[in-house]
Order: C-alpha cells, then sequence, then structure tokens
C-alpha cells in the first residue's frame, strides 16, 4: 500500500493519495487542484516574505538566526529573503514554472498523449523543479537590472490578468441573459425569473451608490470622491439606457437590462474598492488636530487591529484570485476569449447555466479499491479543458500576486500588514478597471453598428 501511494506522487491519479472515505472525484478536477495548490503555497510564502511581522518574531525566537543566515548566504539578518525583491524572484521562478507548461502542452487535445500523462502526474518531479526555479532566481547575476526589467514584465502580465477577466465577466453577463432568455421562448417562468433577478441587481447598485455618497463623502471636500462616484454612476445609467437602446435591440435581440445589471454591481463594487484603497484625506478640525475624512468612521476602528484586517482580507482576495483563475480555464472561457460561443439551437436554458451536464462522467473508467480517493477518468475520450490555456491563466496569475502583494508601483515600502492601508496606485488600477469593463461591454453593444457587415455572437 506504501508504494502504491509512493507511486502516486508520480503518476496521474494525485488525489488518490486522500483517504477512501473522500467522495469521488474526476481527473480533470484533482489535476487543477494540484496545480492550484502548487499556487497556493508559493503565494503564502510571497505573503510570509512580505510580513515585517514575520521577520521579527523570527529573529526573536529561532536560536541563532544570525549565524543561520549567513550560512546560506541570505544576509546579516536575512534581508535577501524578505521584501519586495524576494518576492520578485519567488514569482519569477512560479511564473516561469507555468510558462514553461504552456509551451509544453500546446495543441494537447488527448489525454493519452505522453505530454498529457506529464501534465496530469509526476507531481512529486514538478513540486521539486518548482522549488528549484523559485531558488533558482535568487541566483540571478545582476539583480538590479534583473530587478527593474522584471517589474515591467509583472505589470504587464498583471493588467492582462485582468483584462481577461473583465473579458470575461462581459461574457458571463451575455451568456447569462442568452441562456434565460432562450429559456423565455417555452416558459414564461423563466421571463419571471429574469424580471426578479434585473430588479434585484438594480437595486443593489443604487443602494451601493447611496451608501458610497453617504459614507464616502461630505458636504466640504472630498471632491475626487464625489466626482469619481457621480461619474461611474451616469456610466452605469449609459450603458442600461444603450443597451435597450431600439439601434441595438434591432441588431441584438439578445441585449438587455440584465447584462447592465451585471455590469452595474460591478462597477459599484470596484467603485467601493478603490475609494477604500484610496490614501485617507487628512484635516485640521477646530483644536488644529490632524482628522481623517472621506471614510466611513466605522473603517477606523475596523483597521485598528492590522493583524486581523490583513489576515482575513488577504484571505478574501487570494481565494477570489483563485477562483477567477479556476473559472478562467475552462474550456468555454478559452473558446469565449477566441468568439466561440454556442448556437442558439444548443442553448439549454438552467439555473445553474455556467455548468455544463456531465453526461457519460459516471460511465467513464475509475480507479477500483486501490486503498485510496475513486479518480474517474473524465477524460478518455478527449480533453475536458484547454491545457495550454490553463498554464497561461497561472502564469499571468503569478505576475498578478507578484504585483498585488508588494503594491504594484509602491513597491519599496509595501508590506504585507499595510495591504489595506491605500495608494495612489492600487485606487488608480481599480478605477481604470472599472471603465475599461464599462468599454469593453459598451463595444460589445455597438460593434455590431460600427460594422454592419461582421457577424457578431454575444
Amino acid at each position: 500500500c506504501l508504494t502504491f501511494q509512493l507511486a502516486c506522487c508520480c503518476g496521474t491519479a494525485a488525489c488518490s493519495l486522500c483517504c477512501k472515505c473522500c467522495p469521488k472525484i474526476k481527473q480533470s478536477t484533482s489535476t487543477r487542484f494540484m496545480y492550484a495548490l502548487y499556487f497556493i503555497l508559493v503565494t503564502i510564502i510571497c505573503c510570509v516574505m512580505m510580513s515585517t511581522t514575520v521577520a521579527n518574531e523570527m529573529k526573536t525566537h529561532i536560536p541563532f538566526y544570525k549565524q543561520m543566515c549567513k550560512g546560506i548566504q541570505a544576509g546579516e539578518m536575512c534581508e535577501k529573503l524578505v521584501g519586495y525583491s524576494a518576492v520578485y524572484k519567488v514569482c519569477f521562478g512560479m511564473a516561469c514554472f507555468f510558462f514553461l507548461f504552456f509551451l509544453f502542452t500546446i495543441k494537447i487535445n488527448n489525454s493519452k498523449s505522453c505530454r498529457a500523462y506529464i501534465h496530469n502526474g509526476f507531481w512529486l518531479i514538478k513540486l521539486i523543479v518548482l522549488a528549484a526555479m523559485c531558488s533558482g532566481a535568487f541566483f540571478i547575476p545582476d539583480q538590479d537590472t534583473f530587478l527593474n526589467a522584471w517589474r515591467y514584465v509583472g505589470a504587464t502580465g498583471g493588467f492582462l490578468f485582468i483584462a481577461i477577466q473583465l473579458i470575461l465577466l462581459v461574457e458571463f453577463a451575455h451568456k447569462w441573459n442568452k441562456n434565460w432568455t432562450a429559456g423565455a421562448n417555452h416558459k414564461q417562468v423563466w421571463n419571471g425569473l429574469l424580471a426578479l433577478v434585473t430588479l434585484t441587481l438594480y437595486s443593489i447598485a443604487v443602494a451601493a451608490l447611496v451608501l458610497m455618497a453617504l459614507f464616502y463623502t461630505r458636504p466640504e471636500g472630498c471632491l475626487h470622491n464625489k466626482v469619481l462616484i457621480g461619474v461611474n454612476g451616469g456610466l452605469c445609467l449609459l450603458v442600461s439606457l444603450v443597451a435597450i437602446s431600439p439601434c441595438v435591440q434591432n441588431r441584438q435581440p439578445h441585449s438587455g437590462l440584465l447584462q447592465s445589471g451585471v455590469i452595474s454591481c460591478y462597477v459599484m463594487y470596484l467603485t467601493f474598492s478603490a475609494l477604500s484603497s484610496k490614501p485617507p484625506e487628512t484635516i485640521l478640525d477646530e483644536n488644529n488636530r490632524n482628522i481623517t475624512i472621506c471614510v466611513p468612521e466605522f473603517s477606523q476602528g475596523l483597521h485598528r487591529d492590522e493583524n486581523l484586517v490583513t489576515g482575513l482580507g488577504t484571505t478574501i482576495l487570494f481565494g477570489c484570485i483563485l477562483y477567477s483563475c479556476l473559472t478562467s480555464t475552462t474550456r468555454a472561457s478559452s473558446e469565449a476569449l477566441r468568439g466561440i460561443y454556442a448556437t442558439a439551437e444548443t442553448e439549454v436554458a438552467r439555473c445553474c447555466f455556467c455548468c455544463v451536464p456531465d453526461g457519460d462522467a459516471d460511465a467513464e473508467e475509475h480507479v477500483e479499491k486501490r486503498g485510496g480517493q475513486t479518480v474517474v477518468y473524465d477524460e478518455k475520450k478527449g480533453t475536458v479543458y484547454s491545457y495550454a490555456y490553463f498554464h497561461f491563466v497561472f502564469f499571468l496569475a503569478s505576475l498578478y500576486v507578484m504585483m498585488t502583494v508588494t503594491h504594484w508601483f509602491h513597491y519599496e515600502s509595501a508590506q504585507i500588514e499595510k495591504f489595506f492601508t491605500g495608494t495612489w496606485s492600487i485606487f488608480w488600477i481599480k478605477m481604470v478597471s472599472c471603465w475599461v469593463c464599462v468599454c469593453l461591454y459598451l463595444w460589445t453593444l455597438i460593434a455590431p453598428l460600427c460594422c454592419p457587415t461582421r457577424e457578431f455572437s454575444v
């Protein structure tokens, strides 16, 4: 049994190492889970490297800390293993790992090929390779030149990762409306669901707009907040009017308020997130004391416990990044980025429209009673997702994590404990992402009008 479990580290059944009482899992799911586990492991290491609290605790509680740092040639107090430069190097190794697998898995359509076996197995070897790449980055010559060049690569990849998420959000909104509209042609209950969800989305967007105006503005001052809240609220109204305009409806009958509601909620979320990330504004009160304005009073109390806020906020943030990676790497998502959509005839309305019925998944062969978790081999007839696209998204996510942990362009003063204190770079990145999302959605609406001879499918 032990021999079998050790063999699984180099085989294709990664999750068969789990206990037998665990529910069965598909091979494609277990493979993506293992890569996500590697991603989480390196991300946690990056967060630790950016933590001054952890560094101070190690100095205090680890005996012979100074001698150990000298022994591994990391500096007198291990300064080479902390800070933004260390995170850049570790993320360089992780990005190279996923980029090499992206090149290696291009044009794999059959899960029985040799390259597919390597993609789906050899986990212990791949973990060693990943660790070697992350460690090897610390020995790159001319560190200053490397860091300066890699910073621009990281920013480009991080922005591209954001752009992919925005494109897929717009595609998600169109897919949702198209799927439920297809059901409305047969059952009126889908019309009721469409109306209910649309009303809910707009209620959330309006409530968010009112609350931000209430808590993030005041009669005197807060000009930036007032302008941005007004502009983004106006953009939500604009896209809603364009979506239901007669000229757009003639070319795109599936266009409606549901998509606009989804985009409006996301715009309000990004606006709130950007305002929360803005450096605080201070003024002098009647007693000549500095007071913070343009932020909710209750948020100042929450930020007093920095460790709790940082830990919880960082966990939620990187959980969202991981969710974005996994949902962005399905075959439907990769096809959507290339402009390939399901035809109207194949649309089957369902509440969970993102989930495709598994069909013959249970009919496929699976691992039988080998002392571990049952693994269903669901890729016997072909791959169920694009291996190359999967690794490319994780490559971009590695760069996005690197830039996010190091506060983008405020890297020299970055600390994980100050992750939510707010910087202008993070504020403008979120605001620009908001406007890009609106522009992408508007383009999907007006593109058929600008190019009437071209076929568009949304």
